[in-house]
């Protein structure tokens, strides 16, 4: 299986996805706006969606696929399949209390996550009904998250890429259908959010049964398979607290500055995800199993080649996303969210967000790349401890730079950006510093040109764009083609300098281990 054709399945399955979360979030920009209510919601979902990290995507996934790796290379399909048996029952248990949990304490979560919102009595009230009814999104998103892990063990990569299609459709007939019969109508998301969960977990059933892989109910403590996950799950979940406590204590932060502000950083993430997700998920989706066999198989050269491989694939790739994101950041947020009832202003307020979540893109999706390096030998800890320190400075960046500059909203995203990109340069050495990683010939010469189109790129979309004002000011079809000549002019740009440089897609292909 060429990895090259599996990114390019992930990424474009990822694209239909973004594509479908831009329409979900122009029709709540434009039903809702940004303000109380929809604070109240992003605040609301946000909460189980950390959960959602926290016992799946995150602990779960870093500690669960290196071990079913391992059991499907040495100990085959019998002794998998109890493993998945008992480690799915005991993973459902404490979902279950998790989810029982957000629901009797959502007030104290509330108060908890957005502080600033008990001075209206209105917005907690309605934070906390949204939360009730969203939590139990972490029972059923979880268990998504599960099926994945195995999906993706055999190579069942475009399934699990797939799922969160079902939660944008989800979401837009919330907003665009559902939302008139609610009072009020932002409950209408809220129970998009439940609907989804359910939807996606359905859909992913038939073909872990085809596989042979439906997880029965069976649990012991005494299953060697099932402790070892439960050890490395500690480690995991504290690693991963890590990195959504700082994305609560900026919610924090944001709740005590002026309405709008968490809406502000949340459309601005919006854009961060599409080239996060498409290339940062997707590359750490393949890489994680990926290297698992390859660490199963003591294959140390490959195991190196294979970081390698995505390293470069993340720099060819996010520096031009990144550049894009942050000068072409009013045309993308003007063209996809000025509607109704958000603003000119919402987009100039969302757009200070963008260009500082931008400046730490590249950190942000080669933390996804290099952390794989450690999860799939087993290695929790050396994250955690890189995480803890990144924790730390992220922290003292948001005092500085939102108190003491007065950078409001803006230096949260900042700080977070710049957080990652730290986390990224450590992780990097101690690969380096533990021989994990060896580097393969050709980095400078590599750098060099991709610096000559990343030059070209700048040039063309600063002179392309216009001014900001135009973009403000212009509605429907010509904002859209211009936004779409834009992006197409830099892309052609961008690859047409590296393919003149002797740039190749062959070059980047690379087989899957079997």
């Amino acid at each position: 299986m060429n990895l090259l054709k599996v990114l390019a399945t992930i990424s474009g399955l990822t694209l239909v996805s973004r594509v479908l979360a831009f329409g979900r979030d122009v029709l709540i920009a434009r039903v809702f706006g940004a303000g109380m209510a929809t604070d109240a919601f992003f605040v609301a979902f946000k909460l189980p969606n950390l959960l959602r990290r926290l016992f799946a995507e995150g602990a779960f996934s870093q500690a669960f696929v290196p071990i079913f790796g391992e059991y499907r290379n040495r100990k085959g399909h019998d002794e998998t399949r109890l493993l998945v048996d008992h480690v799915s029952t005991m993973l459902a248990l404490i979902l279950f209390g998790v989810t029982l949990v957000g629901i009797i304490a959502a007030p104290v979560l509330v108060y908890i996550s957005a502080p600033g919102f008990a001075r209206n009595d209105a917005q907690f009230d309605l934070t906390v009904q949204l939360l009730r009814i969203t939590s139990p999104y972490i029972f059923f998103i979880s268990l998504v998250a599960v099926a994945a892990g195995i999906l993706n063990t055999y190579n069942k990569f475009w399934v699990p890429a797939f799922a969160p299609i079902l939660l944008n459709l989800c979401f837009i007939g919330g907003a665009l259908w559902a939302a008139p019969y609610f009072d009020p109508p932002i409950l209408a998301l809220a129970w998009a959010v439940f609907v989804a969960g359910i939807v996606q977990l359905a859909f992913q059933i038939p073909f872990l049964k085809k596989i042979g892989m439906l997880p029965r109910p069976r649990f012991s403590l005494r299953h060697e398979g099932m402790r070892r996950v439960i050890r490395q799950m500690g480690p995991a979940a504290f690693g991963v607290s890590i990195a959504q406590l700082s994305l609560i204590l900026n919610t924090v932060f944001a709740s005590f500055l002026v309405a709008g502000s968490v809406s502000w950083l949340y459309y601005a993430d919006r854009l961060m995800e599409f080239p996060t997700g498409m290339l940062g998920v997707a590359l750490g989706t393949i890489l994680l199993p990926s290297l698992s066999k390859l660490h199963a198989n003591n294959d140390t050269a490959e195991y190196s080649r294979m970081l390698d491989w995505g390293l470069r694939l993340t720099f060819l790739l996010a520096l031009p996303a990144a550049l894009a994101l942050g000068m072409i950041a009013v045309p993308l947020l003007a063209t996809f969210f000025q509607y109704g009832a958000f603003s000119a202003h919402d987009v100039l307020m969302s757009r200070s967000a963008l260009v500082g979540y931008s400046v730490g893109l590249i950190g942000l999706i080669l933390v996804k790349i290099l952390a794989p390096g450690f999860y799939a030998r087993q290695n929790i800890r050396t994250p955690v401890k890189i995480g803890v320190a990144t924790l730390i400075a992220t922290q003292l960046m948001n005092i500085v730079f939102v108190f003491g500059l007065d950078l409001a909203h803006a230096g949260l995203a900042l700080s977070i950006g710049l957080g990652a990109c730290l986390n990224a340069a450590v992780l990097f050495h101690f690969l380096r510093r533990h021989g994990i990683y060896r580097a393969e010939p050709g980095w400078p010469s590599f750098f060099a040109k991709l610096g000559a189109a990343l030059l070209v790129l700048g040039l063309l979309l600063w002179f392309g764009m216009g001014s900001e004002q135009h973009w403000l000011e212009a509605r429907g079809w010509p904002r859209i083609l211009h936004l779409a000549a834009l992006v197409a002019g830099g892309m052609a740009a961008y690859f047409g300098v590296l393919y003149a440089l002797g740039f190749r897609p062959r070059d980047y292909y690379k087989r899957a281990t079997e």
